[in-house]
């Protein structure tokens, strides 16, 4: 029998047909994935503007509401629902409660609102009356039962599902709740902790909504997590690994800050309220988190991810699959559009105004309550350590950590009881930060206070007042939001800072102190220091100096940075304090003015995190050790609305000879000035 030869492929065939076969395959999944998701394709966001803001009903717009092409808005602050008109008209549609925040219609058209400050759930009818569904009235607890036994514990978020059945995140007893047939029941969560399955364990969650086949979603506000939770009570993590971060990506590896509500779209997406931006999580066979927004504070319309927010609270997807946002600290409502609406023109063809959220003014700040200082005698005045605009840490080089401080120093003594200047409601959900640590503190609408114990006195026990609502190793606080502090009450002791930080003015409009709050006593007859003053070139050369009499040469774009520094009566002598102006001006050689002085540094508000580097020269350094050191760089722009590089641009003045000027001012009007003869030679 002869040999039969068998044919067989050689190796580049071989690889030829596999991959022939993967690209196949790849197509084909690639097909079936387009086909599967076909229905959940949806324009995307293309514009964000702003319904509502400046309006005289709007001071913290909380929970969000759609129906028959109205808006409504929760208010913490005035305890208002207010609804928004197609034409854009804001009006009052019921008030008498306490601290409204997420709100939800039920199927009678009815809207079902979470009242932390009250500690209830309540109903609002298409009338404005308000009636209590559970809880008891300005009783906090963990009841459950009959809805007119139960309490809870300043509940923040609510859902409504399609039954009636009301859902509640019942905040501070970090549960789930459920509201069914006059009864409430807790269907997930036990004490405070991380902890998915049957035994789950939540961290101050604020937002539910309602997802596919009856699941809950869950903004785990503390746990930095989207959670989910089964009609069996089980809940598992859908997205974010628990690190405080803004990041993008798989949900498993993907950060949040502090998701505060949650809602989902018809076709599946589902938006995330988180700090300053909106996240989405897609409704995907690989689905990701992606941020739709900005990611700075601030206030700006236009493209989405140029778009700008301070502390989103609520969220709600309308009937054009638009995301209307409760836009906090910015007292506005805004709107994620996929279409761009027609602008509409005032009379006489011009372009309507755009928007924007108007910063508060200092003396009508001043004028909504009387003047204190922190401490007990509230009349008697005390030292100031520390002033608005103050670079903080150390500037080596552009790597170097600094940063301006946003407040008044007012010095007192270790463990002294340190007490709110004004009568103040907690609207954060989340008010107390960084416990145990230096910076500990606590943040209302409208002044912050922080290095203080919250709650407790020196040897870290608690004073016993509920509204401070401390973990049982008393290793955490949290304060609810609704509770309602009067000026005077003790917010808590001094740490080893030894000082209150005062920040005036809410959260992305802070002021200077000196100006928006009235301290009884406080004067100031001292003029600034100013040390010296630096020239450089547009590249940072020195410029060097002539012997002393004679004048500096000048050529092109130069750089003035002032070493100065304030002083206060009363303050001890080593102490330097920022200054509040800064500017420049050029004379002739008989001193008369050549220009108007050019006031570039202005702490009348505090500026851009950012313009730290455009306001301070290398060297400058200011903290709780070390020698102080502000190099003000008078050349550049910044102030509480932009910050910008400049010069002195000597090719403006023509060769000859001039009278550098340079001025330093404090908040209360004293100046100190400087003269050096220049030369200008082109």
């Amino acid at each position: 029998m002869r040999n039969q030869r068998i044919y067989r492929p050689n190796k580049s065939f071989r690889r030829l047909t596999l991959l022939v076969f993967a690209l196949a395959a790849a197509a084909f999944i690639f097909y079936l994935f387009l086909w599967e998701h076909a229905s959940h394709i949806r324009p995307a966001f293309i514009n964000v503007t702003t319904l509502a803001v400046n309006d005289v009903n709007l001071r913290e717009p909380f929970g969000i509401g759609v129906k028959d092409g109205e808006t409504y808005v929760s208010d913490g602050d005035t305890g208002n629902i207010l609804r928004l008109a197609k034409d854009g008209v804001v009006s009052i549609f019921a008030s008498n409660l306490d601290t409204p925040s997420a709100i939800a219609f039920d199927k009678n058209g009815d809207l079902i609102v979470a009242d932390p400050g009250s500690h209830t759930i309540k109903r609002v009818d298409r009338f404005g009356t308000v009636s209590i569904v559970a809880g008891t009235e300005n009783e906090q607890g963990d009841i459950d039962g009959n809805v007119l036994s139960s309490k809870f514990n300043a509940p923040v978020g609510v859902a409504v599902m399609g039954d009636g059945a009301i859902i509640v995140a019942d905040t501070y007893n970090d549960k789930i709740k459920l509201i069914q047939d006059g009864i409430v029941t807790t269907i997930a969560g036990s004490t405070r902790g991380f902890a998915d399955g049957p035994a789950a364990k939540f961290d101050t969650p604020c937002g539910v909504a309602l997802w596919k086949d009856g699941r809950i979603l869950v903004a785990d506000t503390e746990n930095r997590r989207i959670r989910v939770v089964e009609s069996d009570g089980s809940v598992w993590t859908l997205a974010g690994n628990g690190e405080f971060d803004l990041r993008d990506g798989l949900l498993s590896t993907a950060s949040f800050v502090r998701p505060m509500a949650v809602t989902v779209a018809d076709f599946g997406e589902i938006y995330v309220a988180d700090g300053e931006s909106v996240r989405a999580i897609s409704d995907r066979n690989f689905p990701f988190v992606e941020t739709l927004s900005g990611k700075r504070r601030g206030f700006k319309d236009g493209e989405p991810f140029r778009s700008a927010f301070n502390r989103i609270s609520g969220l709600a997807v309308d009937e054009d699959d638009n995301l209307i946002v409760a836009d906090s600290d910015n007292g506005a409502v805004r709107k994620f559009c996929r279409t761009i609406a027609k602008v509409e023109s005032k009379k006489g063809g011009e372009p309507a105004p755009i928007k924007t959220a108007i910063k508060t003014d200092p003396a009508e700040f001043r004028s909504r309550q009387p003047g204190r200082w922190p401490y007990d005698p509230p009349l008697t005045k005390r030292d100031i350590a520390g002033t608005l605009g103050e670079i903080r840490g150390q500037m080596v080089d552009d790597q170097s950590q600094v940063w301006f401080h946003n407040g008044l120093d007012i010095a007192g003594a270790y463990g002294e009881t340190a007490r709110f200047i004004r009568s103040e409601k907690v609207l954060r959900p989340v008010a107390a930060e960084n416990f145990g640590t230096l910076r500990e503190l606590i943040r209302m609408p409208e002044l912050g206070y922080i290095h203080i114990r919250l709650g407790r006195d020196s040897s870290n026990k608690p004073f016993g007042d509920r509204r401070f609502q401390f973990s049982a190793l008393i290793d955490s606080v949290r304060v609810p939001r609704g509770s309602k502090f009067m000026a005077g009450e003790a917010i808590g002791t001094l740490n080893p800072m030894n000082h209150v930080h005062l920040i005036t003015g809410p959260s992305g409009d802070e002021m200077n102190a000196l100006d928006a709050v009235s301290l009884p006593g406080i004067v100031d007859t001292i003029l600034p220091v100013i040390e010296n003053i630096t020239l450089f070139d547009e590249n940072w050369s020195e410029i060097e100096t002539e012997l002393a009499g004679q004048r500096i040469k000048l050529s092109g774009n130069t750089r003035i940075v002032i070493r100065a520094y304030d002083r206060m009566d009363g303050n001890p002598e080593r102490r330097r304090l920022g200054v509040f102006r800064l500017g420049y001006q050029i004379l002739r050689p008989d001193h008369t003015p050549l220009n108007d002085t050019n006031w570039n540094i202005n702490f009348d508000r505090n500026p851009d995190p950012e313009a730290v580097r455009f306001a301070y020269a290398k060297g400058s350094r200011s903290g709780a050790t070390g020698e102080t050191i502000f190099n003000y760089i008078v050349t550049n722009t910044v102030n509480g609305n932009s910050f910008s590089e400049g010069f002195l641009d000597t090719r403006t003045l023509g060769n000859g000879n001039y009278i550098l000027r340079v001025l330093v001012v404090d908040f209360f009007g004293n100046t100190a000035s400087k003269d050096i003869s220049i030369e200008v030679t082109q």
